[in-house]
């Protein structure tokens, strides 16, 4: 079946292969935090991690552009927009709440959802982080082309939507997850 497939992509069995290892290595390369250069990249979170900073991004423009929910953001969509599991989300939250650089509060007895604001503390650091991100990036940016990084962007963010799936599918045939009645995937 799957040979089948990439009969009708043209691809050989020895392409995805060679394919697979590159975007693996690319992967890699992106992620590892000790490679040369890297250390001068993670200077630029001195006072926030990664998820932190871009934890406080979304909170920070949740709040820009919600006036419906003024200004709140809920665990459970910070949850889903970073794809991480909501004890994990709670955790990073409580650290952040305890250096003050958002409030976490809840609606009603806390059954109706629990939210996050930033505030005026976290607020400046993203602001300082930001501006590092931006003199970096704005660089590459620059020596990459416009064009490309958003050619690159929207070509990562389809590569990753198939990736899902496909690794969705997987879970589903190996009886990890399973289907509702709509398609959707309940995790067991």
């Amino acid at each position: 079946m799957q040979d089948e497939k990439n009969n009708k992509m043209n691809i050989s069995s020895s392409e995805v292969t060679m394919l697979s290892n590159e975007l693996t290595y690319r992967k890699y390369l992106l992620n590892k935090d000790n490679m040369p250069n890297r250390d001068n990249v993670r200077k630029f979170f001195q006072k926030l991690t990664k998820p932190e900073y871009i934890a406080l991004h979304i909170i920070k423009e949740t709040e820009e552009k919600a006036d419906i929910y003024s200004g709140k953001t809920y665990l459970k969509e910070l949850s889903e927009k970073m794809q991480l599991p909501i004890r994990q989300i709670s955790k990073m939250v409580a650290a952040l709440r305890d250096r003050g650089l958002l409030t976490w509060a809840h609606d009603g007895d806390g059954s109706e959802g629990t939210y996050v604001t930033i505030t005026e503390s976290g607020k400046k650091l993203l602001a300082e982080e930001e501006a590092v991100l931006k003199s970096y990036y704005g660089k590459v940016i620059e020596k990459f082309g416009k064009e490309n990084m958003i050619q690159l962007l929207q070509l990562m963010k389809q590569l990753e939507t198939v990736m899902s799936g496909e690794l969705e599918e997987m879970m589903i045939a190996s009886g990890e997850i399973r289907e509702d009645e709509e398609g959707s995937a309940v995790y067991e």
